[in-house]
């Protein structure tokens, strides 16, 4: 894109970036924007903290972290409950979180047709990505059931013990998936947990073979998921979309069933955001 001056003189193209962008040294960042917003993060993680805890805990002056938090506090991103003396996430960082999940149409899309599979299976229905190693939940339809699995947006898991996260690594070509398993640590949650990288790839390739994956008990006791993945245009795997609920609805013995209608919401996804049903494997 293009644009003229006002006044006459030779036409420039508009940046998105300076010259010299990926020079990352002290002289390019603002420092005391970089703390505000590692106290804005840390507080996101950590919601509820008395002043004194958040700085002694992020090693910093009370001082320092009060300015930051007023700060915040008059653009909206923090707000303080005078009553209780603690500081928490404000409105205003939903909505330009919001914004963020409005920059794709893959969560517009989805909502229907996570809504239908809730319907079918009785169960809350998610929407994840993969964002840094992590499953990242854009969205969630819960099941109108009183005991359901609740991941509102925002949400991070890890890859190793979530139904989206190892139907998206099992998608991955083995390049790939050695530079994730490299980085990322495979934690135990419970007795369930898949920590063995080994145990981990053989049952990539039973995904991979079924079309579905399963969070058994991996992440939480009592909770099981079943996953599929979602495909863009060039068959990649972009996305996850999964049901999950307590292992007293979800038994053993429904899983395949459950499976079937999960399959066919990701292959409805994958159709709506004009992407491919199948990923040749390299």
């Amino acid at each position: 894109m293009e644009f003229q001056e006002n006044r006459s003189g030779p036409t420039r193209k508009a940046r998105g970036r300076p010259r010299g962008w990926e020079d990352k040294t002290a002289q390019n960042t603002i420092k005391s924007l970089d703390r505000a917003m590692e106290v804005f993060e840390y507080l996101s993680e950590a919601q509820g903290k008395p002043l004194t805890l958040l700085a002694d805990e992020m090693r910093q002056s009370p001082a320092t972290v009060y300015r930051i938090l007023v700060t915040l506090e008059g653009r909206g991103l923090v707000e303080f409950d005078h009553e209780e003396q603690l500081w928490h996430i404000g409105p205003r960082a939903f909505v330009i979180g919001a914004r963020f999940l409005r920059r794709t149409s893959l969560v517009d899309r989805a909502r229907p047709i996570m809504r239908k599979l809730m319907e079918a299976t009785g169960e809350t229905a998610n929407l994840g990505i993969e964002k840094e190693g992590a499953v990242l939940f854009l969205s969630q339809v819960e099941t109108h059931a009183s005991i359901r699995a609740f991941f509102p947006p925002g949400t991070l898991s890890p890859l190793h013990a979530s139904g989206i996260g190892k139907a998206l690594l099992a998608q991955m070509d083995d390049e790939r998936l050695g530079r994730v398993l490299a980085t990322v640590e495979l934690a135990r949650f419970t007795e369930h947990s898949i920590v063995d990288p080994n145990a981990l790839k053989r049952n990539l390739e039973v995904i991979r073979e079924t079309g579905y994956s399963v969070d058994n008990e991996e992440r939480n006791e009592g909770m099981r998921c079943i996953a599929a993945p979602v495909f863009d245009v060039n068959r990649e795997a972009i996305a996850g979309i999964s049901v999950s609920g307590p292992t007293s609805r979800v038994s053993a013995s429904e899983v395949e069933r459950l499976s079937r209608p999960v399959i066919e919401a990701a292959h409805q996804l994958t159709l709506a955001i004009g992407g491919g049903l199948t990923r040749p494997r390299s």
